[in-house]
């Protein structure tokens, strides 16, 4: 294990810079315990060993008893000023190792390394290793956080690990300033460990990312990896680790929110909701128009979002400085989104532009350009970096693509909701109704949580996590969804609670009914208020309030209240047979 091997550097590095010290300390001071046993007394009485190491070990500390335990002779005293001023010279050397100890940067590095290995090892509860605590890596562990799972963050930047320190969380949060690519800061993150389930590699470096994905699967090969890539060389390499392995490419991502939300404009409403945007009310309904675009910046996110508005056969016109891709369009213009590309471009008669370059002053001059020859385009802007936020807000931009805020959402989704991509994915089927049902599960939504933040839970039926309905279920009860859904103080009032997605073995069953008979080992994904997911979780784990939503009665609590209700059960039996 880490911790071990981590303490006996901090031994190591301690004795070799304190032996000699330690070696000097002793040195003088035998010398001036066996010189005050030797040197006779007055009534020529000699000391004892017990009382020159008492007199030296007093006098080292300054207090100064005095001549104990009798008056020194002459002789005596000669020999302790010699002692004295030796002995003041050597703690002031041994003194000035422990400071030059303290200061030791190799011991300071084991010691951290060494209680981090500790608050890892704390952890009792499922956690997630999270590489990179940048900005999705701070946005991810405050979600993380909001949901009360702890996180083991590692960070090759130390100002980031401090930071980390010193914000308020409400769950453990250790953290470590080392190259989380190493095998042993994986290892003292406990990457083996039974209650580590993930690993999320979000460094700002492709090659970093790959290499702790890869040692994450050789040191542990049942881990959940999620790696955040933009290269399609390392995401083919990713992918055939084995395992479970979930590549996150931001700019892939919003453009499937982008094409499910021209399918259906429902879904973004839903999909901003439920992530808890300050702009994602339910009711902020984004439908982008059908018509002639302009997409400045031929990027990452400009290739993707041409992709989708290519698949709804939208014409669009691209703007960027380089000429690469300009024979593989029909409308390129090659040359920066000013005035004068984007008069070019035809802005005036286009319904929508996107602002996709990696340079947020460079956006915000497109999109102040693109609104004043058209006020009514419907506006797509990137924004890079999260502390241009207030500006961003500020231009009312119809969507705002941020990357990092994007690759969180798309990770914390995975990590406490994996059962979201199989509700989302049926919604969004190309089936008659969909569209209906999706504004029904809105309008569900609305009724049962209203105003109120959406909490997203999965919960797993394991005697562990619900142990009250596991027991009714191997006594040959039957226990159905509807009856964990009534309050467990009031059974007549519905939980805020509105249940997605329910998967027993193999089989996925989106939005279940009431009547549905839950079985042992069944995960469910349901969305509540915080009040409605505690609630929830008390009725599965106490089985006199899952026997109230049941039955609408109490069962008796107690040794005397089991006696009394077992006799007036048989009294009641013996009349009725009568």
């Amino acid at each position: 294990m880490p911790k071990p091997v981590d303490l006996t550097r901090v031994t190591f590095i301690v004795m070799r810079e304190m032996r000699r010290p330690i070696m000097a300390l002793l040195i003088v001071y035998s010398i001036s315990i066996l010189g005050m046993t030797v040197i006779p007394g007055t009534e020529n009485v000699k000391m004892s060993i017990f009382h020159a190491f008492y007199f030296m070990t007093y006098t080292a500390t300054t207090t100064g008893f005095g001549e104990i335990p009798r008056e020194f002779s002459d002789a005596q005293r000669f020999w302790v000023i010699i002692c004295l001023y030796t002995s003041v010279v050597i703690w002031i050397y041994a003194i000035g190792a422990i400071v030059r100890l303290l200061q030791n940067p190799f011991l300071v590095r084991a010691l951290e390394e060494w209680k981090f290995s500790r608050s890892v090892n704390r952890i009792a509860t499922d956690y997630f290793i999270l590489c990179g605590f940048g900005d999705t890596g701070s946005v991810l562990a405050r979600g993380l956080n909001e949901y009360r799972f702890p996180c083991v963050v590692i960070d090759e930047n130390e100002e980031r690990i401090k930071a980390l320190h010193l914000r308020n969380y409400n769950v453990p949060m250790p953290g470590l300033y080392a190259d989380a690519s190493i095998p042993k800061h994986l290892l003292e993150a406990g990457i083996t460990r039974s209650n580590c389930k993930a690993i999320v590699a979000i460094t700002n470096n492709e090659e970093v990312n790959l290499k702790i994905s890869t040692t994450a699967r050789v040191l542990n090969p049942d881990i959940e990896i999620i790696t955040m890539s933009k290269l399609e060389d390392v995401e083919d390499t990713l992918v055939h680790l084995g395992g479970e392995v979930h590549v996150v490419d931001p700019f892939k991502t919003f453009a499937q929110v982008l094409a499910a939300t021209m399918h259906n404009a429902g879904f973004y409403a839903l999909n901003k909701w439920l992530i808890q945007s300050k702009k994602g009310t339910i009711d902020y309904y984004v439908k982008p128009p059908l018509g002639k675009w302009v997409i400045c910046g031929y990027g990452r996110m400009g290739t993707e979002v041409a992709r989708v508005l290519k698949k709804y056969g939208v014409d669009t016109t691209i703007i960027d400085p380089d000429a690469h891709y300009a024979d593989q369009h029909e409308h390129y213009i090659v040359g920066r989104p000013t005035s004068k590309t984007l008069t070019e471009a035809n802005i005036k008669e286009a319904v929508g532009i996107v602002a996709s370059t990696n340079d947020d002053g460079q956006n915000l001059g497109i999109l102040l350009n693109a609104r004043h020859a058209n006020p009514n385009l419907f506006t797509i802007t990137r924004q890079n970096h999260h502390y241009n936020e207030v500006t961003f807000a500020a231009t009312k931009t119809d969507i705002i693509m941020q990357p990092t805020l994007v690759t969180a959402q798309k990770i914390l989704f995975l990590l406490i909701a994996p059962l979201l991509k199989s509700f989302f994915a049926y919604l969004l089927e190309n089936q008659v109704g969909r569209a209906r049902e999706m504004e029904r599960v809105i309008e569900h939504l609305k009724k049962t949580i209203g105003d109120k933040t959406p909490y997203l839970t999965s919960l797993h039926f394991t005697h562990e996590k619900s142990h009250a309905v596991i027991e009714q279920l191997n006594r040959g009860e039957t226990v159905f969804l509807g009856d964990l859904l009534r309050n467990p103080d009031n059974r007549n009032r519905a939980l805020e609670v509105v249940v997605f997605v329910i998967k027993s073995g193999d089989q996925i069953i989106v939005l279940p009914d009431h009547l549905y008979r839950i079985q042992e080992d069944d995960e469910v994904l349901f969305c509540s208020t915080k009040l409605g997911e505690r609630l929830f979780h008390a009725i599965v784990n106490n089985e006199y309030k899952l026997h109230y939503t049941q039955h609408g009665t109490f069962l008796p609590r107690g040794w005397a209240a089991q006696r009394l209700a077992n006799f007036m059960e048989k009294r009641e039996s013996k009349q009725k047979s009568f």
